[in-house]
């Protein structure tokens, strides 16, 4: 199903190397004679034996296939049948199974048969089979589905020392991503690969189909570089066929408690088991359709797959859906309704069955439902109040709900209903914080949030919560990339959440944003000790927080480690927390998107960055967020240039052009990021080091120290080190103990002198911080400094670790790694000539973005032929590893260079 094309052909088999790779060995081992593979149905047995199956007859096998069903199962060799040779007697079944046998043997020495679904197959074939294999005339390749009844031929089939079980597990998170991304031929947002593993239960046959439905009706859809969910998942008419088939034997208690635990949700095995006759629970967990669990100190059954009850819950009219959930909610009244959430749930299902519900229940639900995030309910919930029914209060848990959701409008609107109607210190502040928060998230600019502020530190009477909104202030100015003024509000903030009187979200979203500014002007360790203190308290105190969710609080701490200097442990927090917020729906989650990005660009994993990147653009496209918007395109543009992809690269930063400014806590001065190296990947580093320069004197403006570290180690990998080096050095002895500032000024000043030794030791710092492919440059400018004096083993050795860290960066390629890994020594002058024109860029436009006389420039071109023994620049590109540009129409001309004449 490639690019969502060809949904009737067969999906790539991935994810199952591993059992591939088993049962082929066991096939050519000469003590095995069998190879079970054992699973759910639905867990892609059937697939893995036919690709295993091709596999050996391409290896020189004899193969053969049956499959047994239920009816063929009642009749004596019913399954195999085609398979035995013709004219055979099989009146005696001794001496007609040895004459199988022997007729199988004339045919070929060597045979593998295929029997799908083995737990059907007769007796009679089972036995015939067993002595086929006793006799080491075939192999058999079965695969079996777990949990079903299996006959006593058939288990002495399938076991034994020479027959090798091999178990399929559902598939995992990571490997639903690979096989998802193999099927559709692009990325998925993680988003949309955690709710197809969550609604599939990592089983192949219903991801399949789940992908295949959601394609259909548009669900499921390319959104720039990645694949969006876009809508609800449908479950397709075959699934639900395939599902159905597997309901259809029930009885009605059986089929009863299925339909009451798809409407309502997971039940109390002792209270099901007073309603339905003994054993009806142990049935449905016999058959894999339930499962039993500790929940709450209560043992508990749920559905064993989620799309069990998708499938029993389309199957129910809307008069029984609501009778089960009315009658629920009365049995939750009848036992007390002690239990935590019963609020929630005797609120929600009588909305449901009614429309209607006691407003005192749906305020106590709706907060239940913020506290566990389910912003989407809170809306339901309270939009079913009356006008005359909200207070202050639910308006900012609808203001709050509908801000987590994205829907910024909607938002403002509520919020500023409620901030008149706001009485007392209490209310004015739990407006004016989710409204801020509102304001900085949309497309509102700095002053509409001081003045929301503002009005409501003219309205407070206390002291005590004047501090709280000067804290407040200082979260604004640090959010919008204010640091001075940010930070220097944020010093009265107390050291400890236990000091804080009164409300605690001013000081959880104060921490939060001094841990950002923190690390953003170089001062990471504080950073890193503010971003725990601040998580950790979140955690003790989220049932009395109004921000989002506790891991909101790990955003500066994966932007602590990555300007740290631990860009590994970077990632892998930021891979573990955003799939925590995507379980909840935090819209929050596109910023660590963008963090995360930013984290693989540094290391310089450009398709990691890439596809976070892009899935940043089309989440900031949902929420219609111009920020992240701008952070996604300007680093989707950076890593396609450094990949080579130049249209895509010049698509985004066009784009990135046309949008509006809109100021965040990242700095400005890296939007110069994905045009520089656009810039540089069409053979202009002159003008991309322009643009650097201009994005590093932004960042210093701000007082983004690390953003300026950045952008100034990128001018020194373009060709200007000399110019940067003392800068990057006094940028760096700003800092607090991390790594990565001191490793970029020893990189860029061993790169300004020349010195191998002192490159090959910058290399080393840079490896250690996880910098790839810088570090990957720096080794090959060391291996090229070191070839200037002859071949070494050192040069040798140096060139071997920057190919080894190359490997890691997925197919990047910089001028620098180019022009160090020439086999002839280039000076800095000929070094940038020879990548613009291996590029494809004409010589009258490097003369003009070198301000050089095109005479000079082809000299120079003239010289770096003779040295690297080409002729051409399409052999130029070659020797030096780099992609010509397609968007450049070269000039056909002989290989000769004259002084006036444009070099090929």
């Amino acid at each position: 199903m490639k690019g969502a094309g060809g949904k009737s052909g067969r999906w790539p088999l991935t994810g199952r190397d591993g059992e591939l790779a088993e049962a082929l060995a066991a096939l050519v081992d000469r003590s095995v004679r069998g190879v079970v593979l054992s699973g759910a149905a639905g867990a892609g047995k059937t697939r893995l034996a036919e690709e295993c199956l091709a596999v050996t007859a391409g290896r020189g096998f004899v193969v053969a296939q049956a499959t047994a069903s239920a009816a063929a199962g009642s009749v004596p060799l019913g399954a195999v049948a085609h398979l035995l040779p013709a004219g055979v007697d099989l009146s005696d079944p001794v001496a007609g199974f040895a004459a199988v046998a022997a007729s199988l043997r004339r045919a070929g020495s060597r045979w593998v048969v295929l029997l799908d679904d083995l737990h059907l197959l007769d007796g009679t074939s089972a036995v015939l089979l067993r002595q086929l294999m006793d006799a080491g005339v075939v192999r058999l390749l079965a695969t079996v589905r777990t949990g079903e009844p299996i006959r006593d031929a058939v288990h002495a089939l399938m076991h034994g020392d020479a027959v090798r079980r091999i178990d399929m597990a559902a598939f995992d998170l990571a490997t639903t991503d690979e096989v998802l991304q193999a099927a559709l031929g692009a990325p998925l947002s993680r988003r949309a690969v955690f709710e197809l593993f969550r609604a599939s239960g990592g089983n192949a046959l219903y991801l399949r189909e789940l992908v295949l439905g959601a394609v259909d009706c548009g669900a499921l859809r390319m959104v720039g570089e990645v694949w969006e969910l876009v809508g609800e998942l449908p479950t397709s008419r075959r699934l639900a066929e395939v599902i159905h088939a597997r309901l259809e034997p029930l009885g009605e208690h059986e089929r009863s408690v299925l339909d009451r635990i798809a409407v309502c949700g997971s039940q109390s095995v002792a209270e099901l088991c007073r309603l339905v006759p003994a054993g009806t629970v142990d049935r449905l967990e016999s058959a894999g359709l339930v499962e039993i669990g500790e929940e709450r100190r209560r043992t508990s059954v749920r559905l064993a797959h989620p799309l069990y009850g998708e499938v029993l819950r389309g199957a129910l009219p809307t008069v029984g859906r609501r009778a089960l959930l009315a009658a629920e909610a009365d049995r939750i009244v009848k036992r007390g309704a002690r239990r935590r959430g019963d609020a929630l749930r005797i609120a929600s299902y009588r909305l449901s069955a009614t429309g209607t519900a006691d407003p005192a229940l749906l305020l106590q639900a709706a907060g239940l439902a913020r506290h566990s995030h389910d912003y989407p309910q809170v809306v339901t919930l309270l939009q079913a109040l009356s006008a005359q029914e909200m207070t202050v209060l639910t308006r900012v848990l609808l203001g709050d709900a509908y801000f987590q959701m994205g829907r910024w409008e909607d938002a403002e609107r509520t919020l500023a209903e409620a901030a008149p109607l706001a009485r007392g210190d209490g209310e004015v502040l739990g407006v004016v914080m989710t409204r801020v928060d509102n304001l900085l998230w949309s497309k509102a600019d700095l002053s509409a949030a001081l003045a929301a502020n503002t009005q409501a530190l003219q309205r407070v009477t206390s002291e005590a919560a004047a501090h709280l909104l000067r804290i407040n202030e200082g979260y604004i100015y640090v959010a919008k990339g204010r640091f001075a003024e940010g930070l220097t509000r944020l010093e009265v903030l107390e050291e400890d959440i236990e000091h804080v009187r009164g409300d605690i979200n001013p000081w959880l979203r104060g921490a939060l944003m001094k841990a950002l500014g923190l690390s953003l002007v170089a001062r990471t360790q504080q950073a890193a000790m503010w971003a725990l203190r601040a998580y950790e308290a979140h955690m003790a105190v989220d049932e009395e927080a109004l921000v989002s969710h506790p891991a909101v609080q790990k955003l500066p701490w994966v932007l602590a480690l990555c300007e740290g200097g631990q860009l590994a442990a970077a990632t892998r927090e930021a891979e573990v927390t955003y799939y925590q917020l995507t379980a909840f729906s935090s819209v929050v989650r596109v910023w660590l998107l963008v963090l995360s990005a930013r984290a693989q660009w540094l290391a310089g994993h450009t398709a990691t960055a890439r596809r976070w990147y892009a899935e940043a653009i089309a989440l900031g496209r949902k929420v219609n967020n111009t920020m992240v918007l701008r952070a996604g395109l300007n680093g989707l543009a950076a890593c396609a240039a450094v990949q080579g992809d130049v249209k895509a690269a010049t698509e985004a930063v066009f784009e990135l052009n046309g949008l509006p400014d809109a100021l965040g806590f990242l700095s400005e001065g890296e939007l110069q990021l994905g045009p520089a190296w656009l810039a540089a990947a069409q053979g202009d580093q002159a003008s991309a080091r322009d643009l650097l320069r201009e994005g590093a004197a932004s960042a210093r403006r701000t007082g983004h120290l690390t953003g300026e570290s950045l952008l100034l180690t990128d001018i020194a990998r373009l060709g200007a080190p000399g110019e940067v080096a003392e800068r990057l050095h006094e940028i760096a002895a700003q800092g607090d103990g991390g790594t990565l500032l001191p490793a970029r000024a020893a990189f860029a000043a061993a790169l300004a002198c020349g010195d191998p030794h002192r490159l090959r030791d910058a290399a080393l710092q840079l490896e250690e911080t996880g910098s790839d492919l810088i570090a990957a440059e720096a080794f090959a400018a060391a291996a090229h400094a070191l070839r200037r004096t002859g071949p070494s083993q050192a040069a040798t050795d140096a060139d071997d670790r920057s190919a080894a860290a190359l490997r890691r960066c997925q197919g990047a390629r910089t001028p620098l790694l180019a022009t160090s890994a020439a086999p002839v020594p280039l000076t800095e002058r000929e070094r940038e000539i020879a990548v613009a024109a291996a590029v494809g860029t004409p010589s009258r436009t490097i003369a003009a973005s070198l301000t050089l006389s095109v005479r000079t420039v082809n000299n120079h071109l003239q010289r770096v032929y003779v040295k690297l023994g080409v002729t051409s620049r399409r052999e130029l590109a070659d020797v030096l590893g780099l992609k010509r540009n397609p968007w450049k129409p070269l000039k056909a001309t002989t290989p000769a260079v004259s002084a006036g004449a444009e070099p090929s």
